[in-house]
């Protein structure tokens, strides 16, 4: 039996003139979380649309469950759940009349879709709210339903394409905790998002994407290892971050950096010495693709 959920090899994609893919490739294990992180317009959602069978690809293979997603569009579909950037459920009907309707859709009788919908509203604690009408939800509230709604079906993999994006903090835990939940179930899921706290909190693999290539994978300690031992923090009198200065974590190297630092920093600068973040392995990695790319 194939280990991997999703394959993907040497993706190309161009809009006009503009490369968003280039080559592209990466796996992902069966059961697994997988975060894909990147800035805006690296080409997060061309992927998703292409994994998911909505685009095609210029260049190169993907396949999901085994299945290709050119060549057997069907049976990746058949594999596939999707949620997008934004909530697609009616605002007009309730949560339970969008569960509903999505399940008859789907081909379930009345009484199965009684049944199902009833244990998605419990599923993604919408119980109370299950009667009211989609339009007067909060944020996070849409978002779960949005989720039940793409779960009606049980499928082996699930996409979600920045779902946070958008929810305040306690909406987005709450989020990551349903996230989680899947995984328990058995369930594949690839995850794009701009948060890096987000893929440090979930994923059991993480992907820089920038340029159109994937620049690094790892878990979020190997890739925060890669920035160094420690950074230096520098702070100023409001403690607004000024500057983050990666070390080897050695005392010849810190020592260094302090020395530089007490020479050209005002005297009430704050420093703090820490552990590496996710966002300093983004900014580094991207930093180092952004100007190969540049003096290509």
């Amino acid at each position: 039996m194939n280990a991997c959920a999703i394959e993907v090899t040497g993706l190309r994609k161009s809009f006009g003139k503009r490369t968003v893919l280039n080559g592209l490739s990466l796996s992902v294990a069966k059961g697994t979380i997988f975060a894909l992180l990147g800035p805006n317009g690296a080409g997060k959602t061309t992927l998703i649309h292409i994994l998911s069978t909505l685009s095609d690809p210029d260049d190169g293979a993907a396949r999901i469950e085994g299945y290709d997603v050119v060549s057997s569009r069907t049976a990746v579909r058949r594999s596939i759940s999707l949620t997008g950037q934004f909530a697609a459920v009616d605002e007009v009907l309730t949560g339970r009349e969008n569960l509903t309707m999505m399940c008859r859709l789907c081909g379930l009788s009345r009484g199965e879709a009684r049944m199902r919908t009833a244990e998605l509203l419990k599923r993604f604690a919408l119980e109370e709210a299950a009667d009211r009408r989609v339009k007067a939800y909060s944020g996070g509230m849409r978002r779960r339903l949005d989720l039940a709604v793409s779960l009606v079906v049980s499928r082996p993999v699930l996409f979600l394409d920045e779902p946070t994006t958008g929810l305040d903090t306690v909406s987005r835990r709450a989020l990551w905790d349903t996230i989680l939940g899947l995984k328990e179930q058995g369930i594949t899921i690839f995850l794009t998002t701009q948060y890096l706290e987000e893929a440090d909190q979930l994923a059991d693999e993480i992907a820089v994407l920038s340029g159109g290539r994937i620049v690094a994978t790892g878990t979020a300690e190997t890739l925060k290892a890669q920035v160094g031992g420690e950074v230096v923090e520098l702070r100023n009198r409001q403690d607004e971050v000024i500057r983050t200065i990666p070390t080897s974590g050695s005392v010849h190297d810190i020592r260094q950096t302090l020395n530089e630092i007490a020479s050209s920093c005002p005297p009430d600068t704050r420093m703090v010495i820490r552990k590496p973040s996710m966002d300093d392995v983004f900014l580094a990695l991207t930093t180092v693709e952004q100007k190969e790319v540049s003096h290509a």
